[in-house]
């Protein structure tokens, strides 16, 4: 029996084992918290304490809009509690609870604290880390890892996740995480979504939330998982905001700047962000490629410096007017503009068996770039009654601009001196935008003993992509060459879901949904008069199961299918020439990729995680790399493996040395084989890896804060490829003057200038390796001040929607 069909079995024997643990009827407890001035009071604690003895007996936390709902089976005296910071504790009247009462609370409200935001926030040296069904909850609010950060190297010390050095992001060894801000996706390219990350700080973050398997409220798009930020929110009427300014140096200098406004007043709530960030490094590359050739082995040193510099300026704002107490209305507006200037100088030396001489050849790659990108969503939401009926509606829609243009120079030469040298020029002009539409409709409603969650999506995208190739030999005119290309992109989803989640007993709870999607795809290569079509409907489904054990011992199952559709731009059948020897081309013919994944995560003292999972990929996207052995060229291209494998263990492990020093610490080992043919060849490859990362945040004397991170990737392959191991060691210090608003703080990155990567590629006619490092090592120097005026607030974010801008590049 295959794996993946055991593995089901397995889930499924579980299910209907718990089937025989269906407690009594429920009894379910309602209210929503409001604050003195009529406002609502989301995430405030809700706990039903027994009058005999004090203790707690169920409990909830309220959401956005200050509902709650408590659902029971047990018998007691007892009371509602509600306590949340800023406010007094509340408590009701006693009242008896037993199995099928229904007790609507209605509307409870809490008082204001004798205290403002001149208060001083207590912080721990390390978040907290709650464990529900469906995610990994890492709260950051008020900790070190929270202070002179940014919000992608939050995201970089979560569990299971590793940063690399693109700024690419990867959950338990896999690439294709879906990032979402306050329940809406980032919408952007995986190199505009680490320049956004960059530009955040992250004492604006609340929370992130880490989903290794989503539910079938999610988009099904993004095989590795999705990762969602919340940011801070507050309650009442006032002002507060940041701003920042610093930069960084790694031998250029790097400025970054950015400021944070928030502003409520009655049923109005308004927020802005600007960001100026400004990216620069310099990659040291050096590969050696070797070609078999009828003589004997032909030999090509290459040594390229690649000087890169990103400046993105970004803009997101966003206004809710509260209708009544149970519907809003909300705009969100994000707007962006960027531009990037690379050089790359390489000469490469070629050794030819039996020929004396050297040939030498001389390049020098110039490109710059720049676009922009507008996003707007109109948002509803209403809370249809008090038992958790809620409606939201989102409309989407995104418009981006991208060029670029590059001139790529060569000259080629034998022997030590250049007489005879031939030149030659290559111009390309890369012009893409992209227009892309959506729409949802989300319906939440208690049912029966549980929830049920229900919707709508659909989406509509269209890119035009023009790639226009000029040489020109010598000092000659330059003429079209025949790899020019105008390629035009349409896409259609329509998506539907329906999710159940309830309890089988007290301590077993679940959640099951499935979701549908139909695509509809055409990709049209207008100068190669070639149209490539796909039509197809999926079907997604996700199982949740959360046992309680105990109080200090929890395990949590979980199962799902995924789809990772191609890049539009991987799609056009391009050819793009990064030097003379290397070009990359596109894949009319890229097929989705589908993943079957689950996980076991066990959660010991609500701290720490064992957790094993698998995943099944087919026709999973890969890079490809092939050889013209008598040109002596090599052509990259992203194309389907017909099967890959991961599984995965993971241990996270906090330990507080002291009361001022706490470490979170994890261990992470992945096994991954992958198997396809490629050309003529068979690939059948498979190895275990390892990861380690060590944080250590320590309360210095005086109000400083040191935080040192130490990370470990042990070898590993990916697809043809091999990489060696490598690690590196980062460290900050912060300091909070002027009554805590204002805090600097200085960080070193690759402290030891070891974050080196070293990988080859040795497979059929290939021999290939290369050296690289991006000028890790950097000071970063940070300066942040915090303002307010009147009482905090909350502003209610739109949830927008759609994955399609993920997949821009």
């Amino acid at each position: 029996m295959k794996t993946t069909n055991l593995l089901f079995l397995t889930l499924f024997s579980y299910l209907l084992g718990m089937s025989n643990l269906a407690a009594k009827d429920l009894s379910k407890i309602s209210g929503k918290i409001l604050d003195q001035n009529g406002q609502a009071v989301p995430y405030a604690n809700v706990a039903l304490i027994a009058v005999n003895d004090g203790h707690l007996v169920d409990g909830a936390v309220s959401d956005e809009n200050g509902l709650f709902l408590i659902e029971s089976a047990k018998t007691a005296q007892v009371k509602v509690v509600i306590s949340s910071i800023g406010f007094k504790p509340f408590e009701s009247d006693p009242f008896e609870l037993k199995p099928g009462t229904i007790k609507e609370m209605g509307e409870l409200t809490v008082h204001d604290e004798a205290t403002g935001l001149d208060e001083v926030t207590v912080s721990s040296t390390r978040p907290e880390i709650i464990i529900e069904p469906d995610k990994t909850i890492v709260n950051v609010e008020g900790t070190v890892m929270a202070e002179g950060s940014t919000a992608l190297d939050v995201i970089g010390r979560s569990p299971g996740i590793y940063v690399d050095q693109d700024g690419i992001i990867n959950l338990n060894g896999r690439t294709g995480v879906v990032v979402m801000i306050n329940d809406r996706q980032t919408y952007m390219s995986a190199t505009d979504l680490a320049n956004f990350l960059r530009a955040m700080p992250a004492d604006n973050i609340k929370s992130i939330e880490v989903i290794n398997n989503p539910s079938a409220r999610f988009d099904a798009e993004g095989s590795a998982g999705v990762i969602n930020i919340r940011l801070k929110k507050n309650t009442v009427d006032g002002m507060f905001g940041n701003v920042q300014a610093g930069g960084q140096y790694n031998g250029y200098w790097a400025p970054i700047a950015g400021v944070s406004l928030n502003v409520k007043k009655g049923k109005w709530s308004t927020n802005a962000d600007l960001n100026y960030n400004h990216y620069a490094n310099l990659n040291e590359l050096d590969i050696e490629r070797n070609f078999d050739v009828a003589e004997g082995v032909s030999n090509f040193l290459q040594e390229s410096r690649i000087r890169q510099r990103n400046k993105n300026l970004f803009f997101n704002g966003a206004a809710n007017y509260e209708i009544n107490k149970n519907h809003n209305i909300g705009i969100n507006l994000q707007a962006s503009d960027f531009d990037n200037t690379t050089t790359n100088p390489s000469l490469t030396e070629i050794i030819t068996p039996g020929v004396v001489d050297k040939t030498y050849l001389d390049s020098y790659n110039d490109s710059k770039g720049g676009g922009n990108r507008f996003f707007g969503n109109l948002h509803y939401g209403g809370n249809l009654d008090t038992l958790g009926t809620k409606l939201t509606a989102d409309f989407d829609f995104t418009r981006m601009n991208s060029g670029s243009e590059s001139l790529l120079s060569t000259t080629t030469w034998t022997g030590e001196d250049q007489v005879d040298a031939a030149r030659g020029r290559l111009n390309t002009v890369n012009d893409m935008y992209y227009n892309i539409f959506t729409a949802k409709v989300d319906f939440v409603k208690p049912l029966g003993k549980g929830t049920l969650e229900t919707g709508v999506k659909g989406s509509w995208v269209m890119s035009d992509n023009n790639l226009d190739l000029t040489l020109a030999i010598e000092d000659g005119p330059f003429e079209p060459t025949p790899n020019s290309n105008h390629f035009i992109y349409h896409e259609n989803v329509l998506a539907g879901y329906a999710s159940y989640k309830g309890k089988f007993s007290d301590k077993v709870s679940y959640q099951a949904g499935l979701r549908g999607e139909y695509s509809n795809i055409e990709g049209n290569s207008v100068t190669l008069d070639q149209i490539n079509t796909q039509e197809y409907f999926n079907l997604f489904p996700s199982a949740f199961i959360q046992h309680k054990v105990s109080d200090n011992y929890q395990i949590v199952y979980n199962a799902n299918r995924r789809i990772t559709r191609p890049n539009y731009r991987l799609l056009n059948p391009f050819v793009y020439y990064i030097d003379p020897l290397t070009s990359e081309r596109g894949n009319p013919n890229l097929k989705p990729q589908y993943s079957n994944n689950f996980e076991m995560n066990h959660v010991v003292k609500g701290a720490y995680q064992f957790t094993i999972g698998y995943s099944e990929t087919s026709d999973a996207f890969n890079q490809v790399f092939i050889q013209d052995d008598e040109e002596r060229t090599t052509t990259t291209f992203t194309d389907n493996f017909d099967k890959t494998r991961n599984a995965n263990f993971r241990a996270m492990v906090p330990v507080q040395i002291r009361q001022w020093w706490g470490t979170s610490n994890m261990l992470q080992v992945n096994y991954n084989r992958y198997k396809s043919q490629i050309g003529d060849d068979y690939l059948d490859t498979e190895q275990t890896s390892f990861m380690v990362r060590s944080q250590h945040n320590i309360n210095l004397p005086k109000g400083f804060k040191l935080e040192v991170v130490g990370m470990y990737l042990g070898p590993q392959i990916w697809g043809q490829g091999e990489l060696e191991g490598f690690g590196w060691v980062d460290a900050g210090v912060t300091k909070t003057i002027m009554k805590d608003k204002l805090t600097i703080a200085v960080n070193g990155t690759d402290l030891f200038r070891t974050q080196v990567i070293k990988a080859k590629v040795d497979f059929a006619d290939i021999d290939s390796s290369f050296r690289q490092y991006r000028s890790n090592q950097g000071v970063r120097f940070t300066l942040r001040y915090r303002f307010s005026k009147g009482e905090s607030f909350r502003v209610n974010k739109s949830s927008g929607s759609a994955e399609e801008r993920n997949r821009l590049n």
